[in-house]
């Protein structure tokens, strides 16, 4: 079993996150935020991957710091669980539909963290949580899992719609690239024989 295990904690939050790559999409998240755990959660049961993640964190004053610091902390975890990353797919792309809305996110486990983001929201939030924090969160854990990732809304107007979207096609990408491939041999793909730098 590949697996990751993440404790942080600092005077604004406090964390602990544990991944599988191998598992079955199982989750036990509390964030403090319910529409994040909600995310989070439909990132857990489409990409396989299990997530336990609690956070205590500094809500009296604002979501920021939740958001901020679990993500690194999720993003730390995957990158313990994926290693030296030999014999993953590293690739992986989904095109994912929500009624009106078409997301498109594509993801290589490269080791060289990057976010592109074309996705905007019409409201400020979604339940409790600031959408404007949600590019932040999808920077945060492309920044410390070390991922190059791409997250496009093609077209959509209800956000509720447009977000849950883009984290089920980020999970379904993130799926792809960390499955093993057999014909790999346990290989590194790159012809570097490392990734990242």
């Amino acid at each position: 079993m590949r697996t990751g295990r993440t404790e942080r904690k600092t005077k604004e939050t406090d964390i602990l996150v544990e991944v599988n790559l191998d598992g079955t999409g199982q989750y036990d998240i509390s964030t403090g935020i319910g529409f994040l755990d909600h995310m989070v959660e439909q990132f857990s049961r489409h990409s396989l991957i299990d997530v336990t993640l609690k956070v205590a964190g500094d809500l009296h004053v604002d979501q920021h710091h939740t958001t901020e610091d679990s993500a690194i902390a999720l993003g730390q975890a995957l990158s313990d669980a994926l290693g030296d990353k030999a014999g993953i797919g590293r690739y992986g792309e989904a095109h994912s539909p929500m009624d009106e809305t078409m997301a498109r996110v594509v993801v290589d486990i490269s080791g060289r963290p990057y976010l592109v983001w074309k996705a905007r929201f019409t409201q400020e939030k979604l339940g409790e949580w600031d959408t404007e924090l949600i590019e932040h969160w999808f920077h945060s854990v492309a920044q410390s899992a070390g991922l190059t990732l791409h997250c496009q809304v093609l077209y959509g107007s209800n956000n509720h719609h447009i977000c849950e979207a883009l984290y089920k096609g980020f999970a379904r990408a993130m799926r792809q690239a960390v499955e093993l491939d057999a014909r790999k041999g346990g290989a590194v793909p790159s012809t570097k024989g490392q990734l990242g730098g």
